[in-house]
């Protein structure tokens, strides 16, 4: 029989328990601040070694757990690591970001695509979550993440980067039947890696959507809702319990729509003021954030109040802690120690009692 101090907090917190304080974790928490990864990172520059070495991304994956002890350990990993399984190779370019040659463009290149085995194109990431689970017990919860299809289909069919979506979106405007192929074999490989990361130890998993906060709504309902929905209702059909969480940069404008998902928590970017984000999506979503990443260059008492404010407007049920976004480069490690520090010593009945 298991008790309480058995269930990582985290899952205490996707499960809507009311708690003492909110689970804390950092989206990107393994990465560039953190002097032991670049030093790491100099002696292995290769993007794809550090991600795909499954001793390597352990390594990475555990380094902000040994520095900070986080509620949630999340695999180091990228979201474009599943493409390869479905017929579209990519690099990994420090400088320059990721770089897919040739990009898909047409009917064609799509048919030759295929549906993600992950037991077959990646072994390694069942032993990456097999041992982090291992290596943190109940401690903390064990997080898995994908891109979602949009955002997948936006880097295939760009080929890198972008900041007007024009290759992808002249595409979906033109020639749509081409981009829906693509986003429903997309769909059904991220659903299989979904399942395939939960079945190697993963806990929860986090969807990233990164791109679709640049749609219209009209095409968010087009275009990345209709696929966001596909992959989470077969992932809900085999593993009912896992906890989903659905984040999108820039997503003030569609909100309400990731709640439509089907995701049991919306990832809150810092556009949003936490207490509109709980209005907005309705007193049964879980939500996860939402300070703006930029705080943790301010001084403590900044970084501490805006910590204070955001769990204020959360509650006490349903809230995960976490940035708005990824940690940015170039952040004092002893800053992100004071995030993790002042999270774990909250009291949230005096918090709350204090408004």
């Amino acid at each position: 029989m298991t008790g309480p101090n058995d269930i990582p907090y985290l899952l205490r917190a996707a499960r809507k328990e009311a708690l003492d304080r909110p689970p804390v974790w950092m989206m990107r928490q393994a990465g560039r601040y953190m002097k032991v990864y670049r030093d790491l990172r100099e002696k292995y520059p290769s993007f794809r070694e550090r991600s795909e070495n499954p001793d390597l991304s352990i390594e990475i994956s555990l380094q902000p757990w040994k520095a900070f002890s986080p509620d949630g350990v999340i695999m180091f990993s990228d979201i474009l690591t599943p493409l390869p399984g479905v017929g579209i190779p990519f690099d990994i370019i420090e400088s320059k970001g990721p770089i897919i040659d040739p990009p898909i463009r047409t009917m064609e290149q799509v048919k030759q695509l295929r549906v993600l085995d992950p037991d077959e194109s990646l072994p390694f990431v069942k032993t990456v979550l097999q041992t982090l689970r291992q290596e943190v017990g109940n401690k903390a919860a064990v997080l898995g993440f994908v891109g979602s299809p949009w955002t997948l289909a936006a880097y295939a069919v760009e080929g890198k980067s972008s900041k007007d979506y024009a290759v992808i979106k002249r595409m979906a405007f033109s020639e749509p039947e081409t981009l829906h192929a693509l986003l429903g074999i997309l769909a059904d490989s991220i659903a299989n890696y979904v399942r395939f990361q939960i079945d190697s130890g993963a806990q929860v998993v986090q969807l990233f959507d990164s791109w679709a906060g640049n749609l219209s709504p009209i095409d968010y309902d087009t275009f990345a809702l209709p696929y966001q929905q596909r992959v989470i209702q077969q992932v809900k059909q085999t593993h009912p319990d896992t906890p989903l969480i659905m984040y999108i940069s820039g997503s003030a404008g569609v909100l309400e729509r990731m709640g439509q998902s089907g995701v049991d928590i919306v990832s809150v970017d810092w556009t949003v003021d936490m207490a509109d984000a709980r209005r907005r999506l309705g007193p049964d979503m879980g939500v996860q954030g939402n300070v703006d990443p930029g705080i943790l260059f301010g001084s403590k008492d900044m970084i501490r109040d805006r910590i204070h404010d955001t769990v204020r407007k959360a509650g006490n049920r349903g809230h995960i802690l976490n940035l708005g976004h990824g940690i940015l480069p170039g952040t004092p490690e002893e800053n992100a120690a004071h995030f993790f520090e002042t999270a774990k010593q909250i009291d949230l009945k005096q918090l709350m009692a204090a408004r």
